[in-house]
Protein backbone atom coordinates (compact mmCIF):
# COMPACT_ATOMS: atom_id res chain seq x y z
CA UNK A 1 0.00 0.00 0.00
CA UNK A 2 1.18 3.10 -0.80
CA UNK A 3 2.19 6.24 2.08
CA UNK A 4 0.33 8.73 -0.22
CA UNK A 5 -3.24 9.01 -1.53
CA UNK A 6 -3.52 10.66 -5.08
CA UNK A 7 -7.22 11.98 -5.54
CA UNK A 8 -6.89 12.79 -9.11
CA UNK A 9 -4.13 12.66 -12.04
CA UNK A 10 -4.14 16.38 -12.58
CA UNK A 11 -4.24 17.14 -8.86
CA UNK A 12 -0.57 19.12 -7.97
CA UNK A 13 -0.77 17.91 -4.33
CA UNK A 14 -1.34 14.43 -2.50
CA UNK A 15 -2.20 12.86 1.08
CA UNK A 16 0.01 12.11 3.54
CA UNK A 17 -1.82 8.13 4.32
CA UNK A 18 0.56 8.25 7.40
CA UNK A 19 3.39 11.02 9.06
CA UNK A 20 5.68 11.03 6.54
CA UNK A 21 9.64 12.09 6.69
CA UNK A 22 12.05 13.74 5.35
CA UNK A 23 13.85 11.40 2.62
CA UNK A 24 10.98 9.66 1.69
CA UNK A 25 10.05 9.61 -2.00
CA UNK A 26 6.95 9.68 -3.22
CA UNK A 27 5.99 9.13 -7.15
CA UNK A 28 9.07 10.88 -8.18
CA UNK A 29 9.29 13.69 -5.44
CA UNK A 30 11.51 13.70 -2.71
CA UNK A 31 9.90 14.93 0.95
CA UNK A 32 11.48 18.06 2.44
CA UNK A 33 10.56 17.73 6.31
CA UNK A 34 7.97 16.74 8.64
CA UNK A 35 4.44 15.59 6.83
CA UNK A 36 1.81 14.76 9.35
CA UNK A 37 -1.01 12.25 8.32
CA UNK A 38 -3.67 13.76 6.14
CA UNK A 39 -1.57 16.64 5.47
CA UNK A 40 -0.66 17.56 1.72
CA UNK A 41 2.21 17.67 -0.65
CA UNK A 42 3.29 19.31 -3.07
CA UNK A 43 4.21 17.28 -6.68
CA UNK A 44 5.50 19.67 -9.23
CA UNK A 45 6.60 23.21 -8.32
CA UNK A 46 3.58 25.75 -7.33
CA UNK A 47 4.43 29.98 -8.36
CA UNK A 48 2.49 32.50 -6.68
CA UNK A 49 -0.74 32.75 -7.27
CA UNK A 50 -1.09 29.57 -8.72
CA UNK A 51 -4.14 27.79 -8.32
CA UNK A 52 -3.54 24.55 -5.73
CA UNK A 53 -6.05 21.58 -7.38
CA UNK A 54 -7.35 19.06 -4.88
CA UNK A 55 -10.21 16.70 -6.14
CA UNK A 56 -9.26 18.25 -9.47
CA UNK A 57 -11.14 21.45 -8.29
CA UNK A 58 -9.32 24.27 -6.58
CA UNK A 59 -8.12 24.49 -2.93
CA UNK A 60 -6.36 27.77 -2.95
CA UNK A 61 -3.61 29.93 -4.42
CA UNK A 62 -0.07 29.46 -3.41
CA UNK A 63 0.69 32.38 -1.27
CA UNK A 64 5.01 32.25 -1.59
CA UNK A 65 7.02 29.40 -4.04
CA UNK A 66 5.81 26.28 -3.71
CA UNK A 67 8.34 23.31 -4.63
CA UNK A 68 8.22 19.62 -5.07
CA UNK A 69 8.16 17.34 -1.40
CA UNK A 70 7.07 20.58 0.49
CA UNK A 71 4.01 20.57 2.87
CA UNK A 72 1.21 22.71 1.95
CA UNK A 73 -0.45 24.26 3.98
CA UNK A 74 -1.65 27.06 5.77
CA UNK A 75 2.30 28.80 5.85
CA UNK A 76 1.65 28.88 1.67
CA UNK A 77 -1.47 27.99 0.25
CA UNK A 78 -4.42 31.10 0.83
CA UNK A 79 -7.75 32.27 -0.95
CA UNK A 80 -5.12 35.41 -2.04
CA UNK A 81 -6.62 38.34 -3.66
CA UNK A 82 -9.12 36.27 -5.39
CA UNK A 83 -11.14 35.61 -1.88
CA UNK A 84 -13.17 32.96 -3.55
CA UNK A 85 -14.07 35.41 -6.14
CA UNK A 86 -12.81 33.12 -8.94
CA UNK A 87 -14.79 31.76 -11.86
CA UNK A 88 -17.29 28.83 -10.85
CA UNK A 89 -19.67 27.23 -13.36
CA UNK A 90 -22.77 26.23 -11.93
CA UNK A 91 -24.13 24.52 -14.96
CA UNK A 92 -27.54 24.30 -13.28
CA UNK A 93 -28.92 20.96 -13.89
CA UNK A 94 -25.80 19.72 -15.92
CA UNK A 95 -25.36 16.75 -14.29
CA UNK A 96 -28.74 15.97 -12.95
CA UNK A 97 -29.23 11.92 -13.83
CA UNK A 98 -32.30 9.82 -14.09
CA UNK A 99 -34.05 8.68 -11.00
CA UNK A 100 -32.65 5.20 -9.83
CA UNK A 101 -34.66 2.17 -10.04
CA UNK A 102 -36.60 2.41 -6.81
CA UNK A 103 -36.00 -0.83 -4.22
CA UNK A 104 -37.78 -1.57 -1.22
CA UNK A 105 -36.49 -2.20 2.08
CA UNK A 106 -38.42 -1.77 5.35
CA UNK A 107 -37.71 -0.53 9.17
CA UNK A 108 -39.19 -0.99 12.46
CA UNK A 109 -40.78 1.98 13.53
CA UNK A 110 -43.44 4.08 15.33
CA UNK A 111 -46.55 4.66 13.15
CA UNK A 112 -48.18 8.29 14.39
CA UNK A 113 -52.11 9.12 14.03
CA UNK A 114 -51.10 11.61 10.98
CA UNK A 115 -49.00 9.32 9.04
CA UNK A 116 -45.21 9.87 9.68
CA UNK A 117 -43.35 7.45 11.26
CA UNK A 118 -40.82 7.78 14.41
CA UNK A 119 -37.58 6.22 15.13
CA UNK A 120 -37.72 7.00 18.87
CA UNK A 121 -40.92 7.76 21.38
CA UNK A 122 -40.03 10.55 23.33
CA UNK A 123 -41.95 12.96 25.38
CA UNK A 124 -40.51 16.63 24.67
CA UNK A 125 -40.79 19.40 27.33
CA UNK A 126 -40.07 22.52 25.29
CA UNK A 127 -38.78 26.29 27.20
CA UNK A 128 -40.37 28.98 24.98
CA UNK A 129 -37.59 31.56 26.60
CA UNK A 130 -34.03 30.99 28.64
CA UNK A 131 -36.35 32.06 31.74
CA UNK A 132 -38.10 28.82 31.92
CA UNK A 133 -35.07 26.82 31.52
CA UNK A 134 -35.10 25.53 34.87
CA UNK A 135 -38.49 24.50 35.23
CA UNK A 136 -38.17 22.65 31.97
CA UNK A 137 -35.16 20.65 33.58
CA UNK A 138 -36.56 19.98 36.71
CA UNK A 139 -39.56 18.47 35.43
CA UNK A 140 -37.51 16.31 33.02
CA UNK A 141 -35.01 14.89 35.55
CA UNK A 142 -38.05 14.07 37.59
CA UNK A 143 -38.21 11.16 34.89
CA UNK A 144 -34.42 10.48 34.35
CA UNK A 145 -33.28 7.05 34.28
CA UNK A 146 -30.49 7.56 35.94
CA UNK A 147 -31.55 9.65 39.10
CA UNK A 148 -35.25 8.12 39.20
CA UNK A 149 -35.07 4.38 37.78
CA UNK A 150 -38.53 3.75 38.70
CA UNK A 151 -40.59 6.45 37.14
CA UNK A 152 -40.62 5.27 33.79
CA UNK A 153 -40.83 1.46 34.85
CA UNK A 154 -44.41 1.10 33.76
CA UNK A 155 -43.82 2.74 30.70
CA UNK A 156 -41.38 0.61 28.74
CA UNK A 157 -41.82 1.99 25.13
CA UNK A 158 -41.58 5.16 26.56
CA UNK A 159 -37.35 6.03 25.62
CA UNK A 160 -37.63 9.11 28.30
CA UNK A 161 -38.75 12.16 28.77
CA UNK A 162 -35.97 15.08 27.40
CA UNK A 163 -35.95 18.73 28.18
CA UNK A 164 -34.72 21.27 25.55
CA UNK A 165 -34.24 24.37 26.95
CA UNK A 166 -32.38 27.33 25.06
CA UNK A 167 -30.95 30.75 25.60
CA UNK A 168 -33.12 32.87 23.39
CA UNK A 169 -36.98 33.65 23.03
CA UNK A 170 -36.45 37.73 24.67
CA UNK A 171 -34.58 40.25 23.81
CA UNK A 172 -35.16 40.18 20.48
CA UNK A 173 -37.20 41.89 18.26
CA UNK A 174 -40.52 39.78 18.33
CA UNK A 175 -41.44 40.18 14.67
CA UNK A 176 -37.98 40.00 12.98
CA UNK A 177 -36.14 37.17 11.02
CA UNK A 178 -34.33 35.58 14.19
CA UNK A 179 -38.55 35.46 16.11
CA UNK A 180 -39.43 33.69 12.89
CA UNK A 181 -36.44 31.33 13.01
CA UNK A 182 -36.85 30.37 17.11
CA UNK A 183 -40.70 29.76 16.23
CA UNK A 184 -39.75 27.73 13.38
CA UNK A 185 -37.71 25.28 15.24
CA UNK A 186 -39.80 25.05 18.15
CA UNK A 187 -42.70 24.20 16.10
CA UNK A 188 -40.80 21.72 14.12
CA UNK A 189 -39.85 20.23 17.66
CA UNK A 190 -43.54 20.53 18.68
CA UNK A 191 -44.59 18.09 15.53
CA UNK A 192 -42.11 15.92 15.76
CA UNK A 193 -42.54 11.81 15.49
CA UNK A 194 -40.14 11.46 17.58
CA UNK A 195 -42.23 13.01 20.22
CA UNK A 196 -45.42 11.37 21.12
CA UNK A 197 -46.20 14.61 23.16
CA UNK A 198 -44.65 17.41 24.15
CA UNK A 199 -45.02 20.24 27.31
CA UNK A 200 -44.53 24.23 26.43
CA UNK A 201 -43.42 25.96 29.39
CA UNK A 202 -43.15 29.89 29.32
CA UNK A 203 -42.35 32.69 31.80
CA UNK A 204 -45.29 34.76 30.41
CA UNK A 205 -44.24 37.78 29.72
CA UNK A 206 -41.19 36.91 27.14
CA UNK A 207 -41.03 38.29 23.62
CA UNK A 208 -41.72 34.47 22.26
CA UNK A 209 -45.21 34.58 23.46
CA UNK A 210 -46.61 31.04 23.56
CA UNK A 211 -50.19 31.98 22.59
CA UNK A 212 -48.48 34.21 19.32
CA UNK A 213 -45.96 31.05 18.50
CA UNK A 214 -49.34 28.51 18.66
CA UNK A 215 -50.71 31.01 16.11
CA UNK A 216 -48.04 31.35 13.89
CA UNK A 217 -46.94 27.96 13.89
CA UNK A 218 -50.61 26.63 13.45
CA UNK A 219 -50.97 24.30 16.81
CA UNK A 220 -53.35 24.58 19.09
CA UNK A 221 -53.61 22.92 22.73
CA UNK A 222 -54.75 19.13 22.33
CA UNK A 223 -53.74 16.00 24.38
CA UNK A 224 -50.34 15.93 22.82
CA UNK A 225 -49.45 19.25 23.06
CA UNK A 226 -50.26 20.96 26.66
CA UNK A 227 -48.71 24.99 27.66
CA UNK A 228 -48.70 27.00 30.70
CA UNK A 229 -46.82 30.21 31.79
CA UNK A 230 -44.61 30.39 35.43
CA UNK A 231 -46.15 33.59 36.10
CA UNK A 232 -49.61 31.96 35.57
CA UNK A 233 -49.08 28.98 37.87
CA UNK A 234 -47.97 30.60 40.41
CA UNK A 235 -44.14 30.54 40.44
CA UNK A 236 -40.86 27.58 40.20
CA UNK A 237 -42.33 24.88 42.80
CA UNK A 238 -46.05 25.18 41.33
CA UNK A 239 -44.72 24.85 37.93
CA UNK A 240 -42.43 22.22 38.28
CA UNK A 241 -45.35 20.48 40.10
CA UNK A 242 -47.87 21.00 37.52
CA UNK A 243 -45.60 19.80 34.61
CA UNK A 244 -44.60 16.48 36.35
CA UNK A 245 -48.47 16.25 36.42
CA UNK A 246 -49.26 16.36 33.08
CA UNK A 247 -46.57 14.41 32.02
CA UNK A 248 -47.92 11.77 34.28
CA UNK A 249 -51.30 12.22 32.14
CA UNK A 250 -48.72 12.05 28.79
CA UNK A 251 -47.17 8.78 29.60
CA UNK A 252 -50.03 6.14 29.21
CA UNK A 253 -50.62 6.87 25.45
CA UNK A 254 -47.20 7.26 24.66
CA UNK A 255 -46.98 3.89 25.93
CA UNK A 256 -49.26 2.63 23.90
CA UNK A 257 -47.59 2.00 20.85
CA UNK A 258 -45.29 -0.76 19.64
CA UNK A 259 -42.71 -0.49 16.25
CA UNK A 260 -44.10 -2.28 13.22
CA UNK A 261 -42.52 -2.49 9.52
CA UNK A 262 -42.52 0.52 7.93
CA UNK A 263 -40.99 1.69 4.35
CA UNK A 264 -37.54 3.00 4.46
CA UNK A 265 -38.88 6.06 2.47
CA UNK A 266 -40.27 7.36 5.96
CA UNK A 267 -36.38 7.87 6.97
CA UNK A 268 -35.54 11.27 6.39
CA UNK A 269 -31.38 12.00 7.20
CA UNK A 270 -29.10 14.95 8.70
CA UNK A 271 -25.99 14.63 7.37
CA UNK A 272 -23.64 16.36 9.02
CA UNK A 273 -19.59 16.52 9.50
CA UNK A 274 -17.65 18.08 12.64
CA UNK A 275 -13.95 18.45 13.44
CA UNK A 276 -13.15 17.48 9.79
CA UNK A 277 -9.52 16.51 9.02
CA UNK A 278 -7.58 15.40 5.74
CA UNK A 279 -9.34 12.42 5.29
CA UNK A 280 -12.71 13.36 5.62
CA UNK A 281 -13.36 14.02 1.88
CA UNK A 282 -11.64 10.66 0.98
CA UNK A 283 -13.49 8.30 3.39
CA UNK A 284 -16.66 8.80 6.01
CA UNK A 285 -18.00 11.77 3.62
CA UNK A 286 -18.03 9.44 0.33
CA UNK A 287 -18.86 6.55 2.11
CA UNK A 288 -21.94 8.74 3.74
CA UNK A 289 -22.28 9.44 0.00
CA UNK A 290 -23.04 6.07 -0.83
CA UNK A 291 -25.21 5.34 1.47
CA UNK A 292 -27.29 8.19 0.68
CA UNK A 293 -27.86 7.32 -2.85
CA UNK A 294 -28.87 3.73 -1.40
CA UNK A 295 -31.04 5.90 0.77
CA UNK A 296 -32.65 7.49 -2.11
CA UNK A 297 -32.69 4.84 -4.04
CA UNK A 298 -35.20 3.27 -1.21
CA UNK A 299 -37.71 6.31 -1.50
CA UNK A 300 -36.11 7.75 1.76
CA UNK A 301 -34.82 11.39 2.36
CA UNK A 302 -31.12 13.12 3.48
CA UNK A 303 -30.18 16.19 4.12
CA UNK A 304 -27.09 18.32 3.37
CA UNK A 305 -26.52 21.55 5.29
CA UNK A 306 -24.38 23.71 6.67
CA UNK A 307 -23.50 26.57 4.04
CA UNK A 308 -20.33 27.70 5.04
CA UNK A 309 -19.15 24.48 4.69
CA UNK A 310 -20.50 24.04 0.72
CA UNK A 311 -18.52 27.53 0.45
CA UNK A 312 -16.35 26.49 -2.73
CA UNK A 313 -18.24 23.27 -4.02
CA UNK A 314 -21.86 24.92 -4.43
CA UNK A 315 -21.11 24.59 -8.07
CA UNK A 316 -21.35 20.94 -7.86
CA UNK A 317 -24.64 20.70 -6.00
CA UNK A 318 -26.11 23.32 -8.92
CA UNK A 319 -24.93 21.27 -11.25
CA UNK A 320 -27.18 18.35 -9.85
CA UNK A 321 -30.26 21.03 -9.21
CA UNK A 322 -33.48 19.52 -10.52
CA UNK A 323 -34.46 22.87 -12.15
CA UNK A 324 -32.65 25.65 -12.77
CA UNK A 325 -35.15 27.94 -9.84
CA UNK A 326 -33.77 25.51 -7.13
CA UNK A 327 -29.77 26.02 -7.78
CA UNK A 328 -30.40 29.48 -8.24
CA UNK A 329 -31.86 29.80 -4.45
CA UNK A 330 -28.90 27.81 -3.12
CA UNK A 331 -26.61 30.74 -4.96
CA UNK A 332 -28.91 33.05 -3.21
CA UNK A 333 -28.33 31.89 0.08
CA UNK A 334 -24.87 31.51 -0.73
CA UNK A 335 -24.58 35.48 -1.47
CA UNK A 336 -26.93 35.94 1.86
CA UNK A 337 -24.03 34.33 4.03
CA UNK A 338 -21.03 36.34 2.12
CA UNK A 339 -23.49 39.50 3.14
CA UNK A 340 -23.78 38.40 6.32
CA UNK A 341 -20.50 37.12 7.53
CA UNK A 342 -19.24 40.91 6.18
CA UNK A 343 -21.26 42.92 8.53
CA UNK A 344 -19.96 41.00 11.00
CA UNK A 345 -16.46 41.49 10.16
CA UNK A 346 -15.93 38.12 9.28
CA UNK A 347 -15.44 36.55 5.86
CA UNK A 348 -15.95 32.71 4.75
CA UNK A 349 -12.29 31.25 5.15
CA UNK A 350 -12.83 32.31 8.90
CA UNK A 351 -14.03 28.29 8.90
CA UNK A 352 -12.22 26.11 8.93
CA UNK A 353 -11.50 25.43 12.49
CA UNK A 354 -7.76 25.17 14.33
CA UNK A 355 -8.94 21.09 14.75
CA UNK A 356 -9.77 21.13 11.16
CA UNK A 357 -6.27 23.00 10.31
CA UNK A 358 -4.54 20.59 12.65
CA UNK A 359 -6.25 17.57 10.71
CA UNK A 360 -5.02 18.73 7.55
CA UNK A 361 -7.12 21.20 6.22
CA UNK A 362 -6.55 24.45 5.15
CA UNK A 363 -8.85 26.58 3.31
CA UNK A 364 -12.82 26.46 3.48
CA UNK A 365 -12.88 25.58 -0.27
CA UNK A 366 -10.61 22.16 0.32
CA UNK A 367 -13.20 21.86 3.56
CA UNK A 368 -15.83 22.23 1.52
CA UNK A 369 -14.83 20.07 -1.37
CA UNK A 370 -14.74 16.96 0.62
CA UNK A 371 -17.79 17.88 2.59
CA UNK A 372 -20.14 18.06 -0.18
CA UNK A 373 -19.51 13.95 -0.95
CA UNK A 374 -21.74 13.91 2.16
CA UNK A 375 -24.56 14.58 -0.67
CA UNK A 376 -24.31 11.49 -2.56
CA UNK A 377 -24.93 12.23 -6.44
CA UNK A 378 -28.24 11.80 -7.11
CA UNK A 379 -30.53 14.81 -8.04
CA UNK A 380 -30.86 18.07 -5.32
CA UNK A 381 -34.52 18.11 -5.23
CA UNK A 382 -35.16 21.20 -3.26
CA UNK A 383 -33.53 23.93 -1.23
CA UNK A 384 -35.42 24.64 2.32
CA UNK A 385 -34.47 27.83 4.88
CA UNK A 386 -33.00 26.52 8.32
CA UNK A 387 -36.15 24.73 10.41
CA UNK A 388 -38.39 24.81 7.61
CA UNK A 389 -40.45 21.55 7.58
CA UNK A 390 -39.03 19.01 4.68
CA UNK A 391 -41.80 17.91 2.18
CA UNK A 392 -39.19 16.86 -0.24
CA UNK A 393 -38.31 12.75 -1.12
CA UNK A 394 -34.86 12.22 -2.38
CA UNK A 395 -31.52 14.52 -1.79
CA UNK A 396 -32.32 18.09 -0.47
CA UNK A 397 -30.41 20.80 1.08
CA UNK A 398 -31.12 22.87 4.33
CA UNK A 399 -30.00 26.38 5.29
CA UNK A 400 -27.58 26.09 8.63
CA UNK A 401 -24.76 27.54 10.21
CA UNK A 402 -21.81 25.26 10.15
CA UNK A 403 -21.47 24.70 13.70
CA UNK A 404 -22.76 21.53 14.25
CA UNK A 405 -25.55 21.92 17.43
CA UNK A 406 -26.96 24.83 15.28
CA UNK A 407 -27.05 22.96 12.05
CA UNK A 408 -28.46 19.98 13.09
CA UNK A 409 -31.07 21.26 15.57
CA UNK A 410 -32.70 22.81 12.44
CA UNK A 411 -32.33 19.32 10.71
CA UNK A 412 -34.31 18.01 13.08
CA UNK A 413 -36.68 20.76 13.19
CA UNK A 414 -37.22 20.03 9.51
CA UNK A 415 -38.10 16.41 10.00
CA UNK A 416 -34.93 14.44 9.96
CA UNK A 417 -35.80 11.75 12.49
CA UNK A 418 -32.29 10.51 12.20
CA UNK A 419 -28.39 12.24 12.01
CA UNK A 420 -24.91 10.77 10.33
CA UNK A 421 -22.26 12.42 11.66
CA UNK A 422 -18.85 12.53 10.20
CA UNK A 423 -15.64 13.06 12.34
CA UNK A 424 -12.14 13.09 11.99
CA UNK A 425 -10.72 14.82 14.85
CA UNK A 426 -13.03 13.45 17.27
CA UNK A 427 -16.87 14.50 18.29
CA UNK A 428 -18.68 13.82 21.22
CA UNK A 429 -22.29 14.65 20.20
CA UNK A 430 -26.28 14.07 20.17
CA UNK A 431 -29.02 14.91 18.77
CA UNK A 432 -32.36 13.77 20.67
CA UNK A 433 -35.12 13.19 19.74
CA UNK A 434 -33.71 12.07 16.54
CA UNK A 435 -30.17 9.27 17.27
CA UNK A 436 -27.33 10.63 16.01
CA UNK A 437 -24.31 8.04 14.27
CA UNK A 438 -21.12 9.23 14.58
CA UNK A 439 -18.67 8.21 11.79
CA UNK A 440 -14.96 7.88 11.86
CA UNK A 441 -12.44 9.52 9.26
CA UNK A 442 -9.66 7.30 10.30
CA UNK A 443 -8.75 4.57 12.15
CA UNK A 444 -6.22 6.17 14.73
CA UNK A 445 -9.32 8.12 15.76
CA UNK A 446 -11.57 4.73 15.93
CA UNK A 447 -9.16 3.31 18.25
CA UNK A 448 -8.70 6.38 20.87
CA UNK A 449 -12.55 6.89 20.63
CA UNK A 450 -14.84 4.04 20.30
CA UNK A 451 -17.30 4.81 23.00
CA UNK A 452 -18.33 7.43 20.89
CA UNK A 453 -17.82 6.46 17.31
CA UNK A 454 -20.56 3.69 15.91
CA UNK A 455 -18.47 3.12 12.37
CA UNK A 456 -15.21 3.44 11.36
CA UNK A 457 -14.61 4.38 7.68
CA UNK A 458 -10.95 4.44 8.32
CA UNK A 459 -10.84 1.16 6.91
CA UNK A 460 -10.92 2.61 3.44
CA UNK A 461 -7.76 4.98 4.60
CA UNK A 462 -5.88 2.12 4.90
CA UNK A 463 -6.78 0.35 1.89
CA UNK A 464 -8.85 -2.56 3.57
CA UNK A 465 -12.21 -1.83 2.11
CA UNK A 466 -14.36 0.38 -0.28
CA UNK A 467 -15.99 3.84 -0.44
CA UNK A 468 -19.18 1.51 -1.81
CA UNK A 469 -18.63 -1.46 0.91
CA UNK A 470 -18.35 1.19 3.28
CA UNK A 471 -22.00 2.90 2.25
CA UNK A 472 -24.01 -0.08 2.32
CA UNK A 473 -22.86 -1.13 5.97
CA UNK A 474 -23.89 2.82 6.61
CA UNK A 475 -27.22 2.29 5.54
CA UNK A 476 -27.55 -1.01 7.04
CA UNK A 477 -26.77 0.89 10.11
CA UNK A 478 -29.24 3.39 9.22
CA UNK A 479 -32.20 0.88 9.55
CA UNK A 480 -30.67 -0.63 12.65
CA UNK A 481 -30.53 2.48 14.45
CA UNK A 482 -33.87 3.85 13.03
CA UNK A 483 -35.44 0.66 14.21
CA UNK A 484 -34.58 1.01 17.87
CA UNK A 485 -31.00 -0.06 18.29
CA UNK A 486 -29.24 2.26 20.36
CA UNK A 487 -26.57 5.04 19.04
CA UNK A 488 -23.36 5.22 21.26
CA UNK A 489 -24.47 8.57 21.84
CA UNK A 490 -27.77 7.85 22.80
CA UNK A 491 -26.10 5.26 25.68
CA UNK A 492 -24.05 7.91 26.72
CA UNK A 493 -27.36 10.09 27.28
CA UNK A 494 -26.05 13.00 25.14
CA UNK A 495 -28.55 15.07 22.84
CA UNK A 496 -31.05 17.28 25.47
CA UNK A 497 -27.56 19.98 25.80
CA UNK A 498 -27.30 19.84 22.65
CA UNK A 499 -30.14 21.71 21.46
CA UNK A 500 -29.11 24.93 19.98
CA UNK A 501 -31.45 27.14 17.54
CA UNK A 502 -29.80 29.44 15.29
CA UNK A 503 -29.39 33.05 16.80
CA UNK A 504 -29.98 35.83 14.73
CA UNK A 505 -30.47 39.46 15.01
CA UNK A 506 -29.54 42.30 17.50
CA UNK A 507 -29.96 41.21 21.45
CA UNK A 508 -31.47 44.36 23.03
Amino acid sequence: MQNFIRLHSHDNVVIARTQLIGGTRIEDTTIKGLIPAGHKVATRLLAVGEPVRRYNQIIGFASQPIHPGDHVHTHNLDLGAQKGAFSRDYAFCADVKPSPPKKEATFMGYVRADGSVATRNYIGILSSVNCSATVVRAVADHFSRRTNPDALRAFPNVDGVIALSHGLGCGMDNKGHGMQVLERTLAGYAKHPNFAACLMVGLGCEANQISTWMENSHLSANNSLYTYNIQDTGGTTKSIALGIAQVKAMLEDANNVKRVPCSVSHLTVGLQCGGSDGYSGISANPALGAAVDLLVAHGGTAILSETPEIYGAEHLLTRRAVSKAVGEKLIERIHWWEHYTEINQGEMNNNPSPGNKAGGLTTILEKSLGAVAKGGTTTLNAVYEYAEPVSAHGFVYMDTPGYDPVSATGQVAGGANLICFTTGRGSAYGCAPSPSLKLSTNTPLWTRQQDDIDINCGVIVDGSDTVEHMGQVIFEQMIKSASGEATKSELHGYGQSEFVPWQLGAVM
